[in-house]
């Protein structure tokens, strides 16, 4: 069976004003879905996968510089942005299938797959289902590592939250507490406080795009497949062995509000190859915090690692193997190859 894909490209200015790097927004119709994405330079692929409830612009700050060395891809994932936004599948696997489409009709058979927050999490996802499309993996402040996220996070899938944001959302309202929240953003810039409001300014973009009750429906559906009343729910602990075929890193701010910075060094005990880097004066975003540094650790990434190669054979024995192999998976693996040899030959 065929799945028919309806292509169509158009170009939209960014419709951001004031943002930096403003970039040109192309469209593509997958599965009868129109996704928005950005596409700018050239050389090896890298695939931008922004947060819950944010799009494309939350990398303003960085493509430009990737895309001198980079072919820089950053969508808007269904339900955000200027994607549509439909009664669809919003689990992490279907978003990895959506990534899949779009760099098969972009002509790109591998990418570098970076992931921001609940991107993060569509990163590990996409790694694990299509290991032959992976090279690298760079997870930023990412979901995934641990049960522990911000409660205003677990509130929205609170029976009534669509309702109330509904209301804090309409015309008035809404422009008072957006323009709070940027004025706390851009004044607290200094002192104790400033952990607690360095981020404000994306909570009051998130604000405004949840006046669209479309994106209210995606984002509540979203957050019901990957967290409940406890905390996330997915989880790379019980696949964080496969790591060891693939070159990892991830990379946190030090002042993180939404998800704890403590979450990296579960990185570094699930996956002891993983590169960990944590940015002081920096909180959810550190990619807009410091993207001149995040741009220099993406590229070193890149620089010093080699692309990983997929081996079904290999990644076979590894599943066999499991988490609970003592000398760890890829020995197990290459013990497993040799008693095959072994009884071959006999």
């Amino acid at each position: 069976m065929s799945v028919g894909v309806d292509v169509q490209h158009e170009v939209q200015q960014g419709v951001q004003p004031g943002q930096p790097g403003q970039q040109d927004v192309e469209y593509v119709t997958l599965h009868g879905k129109r996704r928005a994405y950005v596409k700018k330079g050239a050389g090896p692929a890298l695939l931008l996968l922004h947060g819950l409830a944010c799009d494309h612009t939350t990398w303003s700050h960085v493509v430009d510089d990737l895309a001198e060395r980079y072919t820089v891809i950053a969508p808007d994932l269904l339900g955000h942005g200027l994607s549509d936004k439909p009664r669809a599948d919003y689990t992490l696997g279907g978003y990895a299938n959506g990534m899949r489409d779009l760099l098969t009709v972009l002509g790109i058979d591998k990418v570098t797959v970076v992931g921001h927050s609940f991107g993060g999490g569509v990163a590990m996802q996409f790694a694990y289902q299509f290991p032959e499309r992976t090279q690298r993996v760079m997870l930023v402040s990412t979901g995934g590592l641990g049960p522990e996220v911000s409660p205003m996070i677990r509130l929205i899938q609170a029976p009534g939250w669509f309702r109330t944001i509904g209301l804090l959302t309409l015309p008035g309202i809404r422009h008072v507490e957006t323009a709070a929240l940027r004025a706390a953003s851009g004044h607290l810039t200094f002192g104790p406080l400033r952990k607690y409001t360095r981020d404000l300014d994306e909570v009051a973009d998130i604000v405004e795009s949840w006046k669209d009750r479309r994106t209210r429906f995606a984002i509540r559906h979203l957050v019901r497949a990957v967290i409940d009343w406890r905390g996330q729910i997915v989880t790379m602990a019980d696949r964080a062995y496969l790591s060891e075929a693939m070159p990892m890193a991830v990379l946190w701010g030090a002042e993180d509000q939404v998800i704890p910075v403590a979450h990296a060094e579960n990185a570094r005990a699930l996956a002891p190859d993983v590169r960990v880097d944590v940015l002081a004066d920096a909180g959810h975003f550190p990619h807009k915090d410091h993207p001149e540094e995040f741009v220099r650790l993406l590229d070193d990434f890149i620089s010093t690692t080699e692309p990983a190669a997929y081996n079904r054979a290999r990644f076979r024995r590894m599943l066999k193997a499991g988490a609970s192999a003592p000398l760890g998976p890829l020995a197990a693996a290459a013990a497993a190859e040799a008693r095959d040899e072994t009884v071959t030959s006999a």
